[in-house]
């Protein structure tokens, strides 16, 4: 059994979809059915929604709201962002089979009133998940996002070179497979980026097409933190090193910390025209959120 959350910005409700999402007394029954199961964000057209399907997790439990106990929360894991939006309808129609069976397709806004949160057929839930991994799974990507056979293991390649219906068959799989989180967070977090060091500046390609810089997390998946370009930063070999063991960290104005008695001398100069700024992305709502900031910075401050 799947789903789809219908999510809106400036919705008044208290979502923060990567790990909660609130909703009214009315669709209890259907989300307590979809714990432990997964579903599909959707942002409808209203307040300046993309028409589009945006993101696949999992529910984890539904907890009731302690502020307004009628109302309840269901509690997200596993959030993914797909690399494009997913258009509500493809070339055969709506991706929804409730929704390709209402005759009037003028009526199909009208039709889903008041189902903000409602089932999806496990095929029609593959179909559109698969879609909205697309350029992760597609072979010309492989070297750039490490799905190559060089850097995942014989469970992961079958997956990434089975066919598209194969793929689709086995989406679960797919969803909870490390290396291809891994390498669907890279491929934002590098193209947000142009490929550039965050810290350094540099952008360098080989021949492949395959970046130098990797894409790191600001608050560690093992930790809880979500695969979104808002808690990565690309950055080069050397200063990802020294970021994952909290030696340079971040203010909420994106200065560099750096850790002075811990980062030797001869690496310092890796930093010297990076303590005003970084290289940040042109698109100012893929910056670092200041949450995730926060939590780096926190260890970095009692490292």
């Amino acid at each position: 059994m799947k789903g789809i959350f219908d999510t809106k910005r400036n919705s008044g409700y208290d979502d923060e979809i990567t790990r909660q999402y609130h909703f009214p007394p009315q669709y209890r029954a259907i989300a307590d059915q979809l714990v432990g199961n997964w579903i599909i964000y959707r942002e409808p057209q209203r307040n300046q929604g993309r028409r589009a399907y945006i993101a696949a997790a999992r529910v984890l439990r539904v907890d009731p709201d302690p502020a307004r106990p009628s109302f309840s929360y269901a509690l997200m894991g596993d959030y993914l962002p797909f690399d494009q939006p997913v258009p509500f309808a493809g070339g055969g129609g709506y991706r929804e089979a409730a929704l390709r069976e209402v005759e009037d397709p003028s009526r199909v806004g009208a039709f889903l009133q008041g189902k903000s949160i409602r089932l999806v057929s496990e095929a029609d839930f593959a179909g559109i998940v698969r879609s909205g991994l697309d350029e992760t799974l597609a072979p010309e990507n492989s070297v750039r996002l490490e799905l190559d056979p060089l850097h995942v293991d014989h469970d992961t390649l079958s997956l990434v070179q089975a066919p598209p219906e194969e793929q689709a068959r086995r989406i679960e799989q797919i969803l909870l497979n490390r290396k291809v989180r891994d390498a669907s967070f890279r491929r934002q977090v590098c193209d947000a980026y142009d490929n550039r060091c965050a810290v350094t500046g540099l952008r360098m390609i080989n021949g492949g097409g395959k970046a130098e810089v990797q894409a790191a997390h600001i608050w560690p998946v093992a930790s809880g933190g979500p695969d979104v370009v808002q808690n990565g930063l690309a950055l080069s070999g050397t200063v990802h090193w020294l970021f994952d063991r909290h030696l340079i960290s971040l203010t909420d104005d994106y200065r560099l910390l750096v850790s002075h008695n811990k980062v030797p001398s001869d690496l310092r100069t890796l930093f010297a025209r990076q303590m005003e700024h970084l290289h940040l992305p042109k698109d100012r709502s893929l910056w670092p959120h200041p949450k995730y900031v926060a939590r780096h910075r926190e260890a970095f401050s009692s490292n």
